[in-house]
């Protein structure tokens, strides 16, 4: 069975979902994002323990500190490079951003390879279905590019801020994936 809660953000940002099946959370999106199609939104509306933990971290998170704790999550069906990828972005600290080009190289460099293509590690960060926890938001373009994020641009410039970037580093394009 899978569940679902809508989580009350601040007013600068959109709301969010969460899914769990009862003991994870298996996913974490904001309300009206291009992301929702990988959701499951038509099910039934639970306050269950994981809900309450996320809302925490969220609670914790939106007030501007970074949670000492991570909820219980899980993700289907992943693949040994979105692991890869997810591990990478986990190591990613509040208030710091990396490009998809530093990933790929970390993923080069571990796998003894010259290059590794930083167009799969963009798929890879967007198949990314627990948005915040695990923070995609933080990977940009190696041009400073706010490029490719499904929760929406406005939410990923909100979230950079409020982790306390310097925002004047980073530039929104005129098309693209972000938009």
């Amino acid at each position: 069975m899978i569940y679902k809660y809508m989580y009350q953000t601040p007013e600068n940002f959109s709301n969010m979902i969460m899914n769990s099946d009862g003991e994870n959370l298996t996913g974490l999106w904001f309300e009206d994002s291009r992301d929702s199609f990988k959701h499951i939104i038509d099910c039934e509306e639970k306050d269950i323990e994981i809900f309450r933990e996320t809302s925490k971290w969220l609670d914790i998170y939106f007030s501007g500190k970074n949670p000492n704790f991570i909820p219980k999550y899980k993700i289907k069906s992943i693949t040994p490079f979105r692991q890869e990828v997810t591990d990478i972005m986990n190591s990613i600290q509040y208030g710091k951003v990396v490009t998809y080009n530093d990933i790929s190289k970390i993923i080069a460099g571990k796998r003894g390879l010259k290059r590794m293509s930083a167009q799969a590690v963009g798929g890879a960060v967007g198949s990314n279905p627990i948005c915040i926890i695990i923070p995609c938001h933080r990977v940009v373009g190696k041009n400073g590019s706010l490029t490719g994020y499904g929760g929406g641009i406005k939410n990923k410039i909100e979230l950079l801020k409020l982790e306390g970037n310097d925002m004047s580093k980073y530039f929104v394009p005129k098309r693209g994936t972000a938009l």
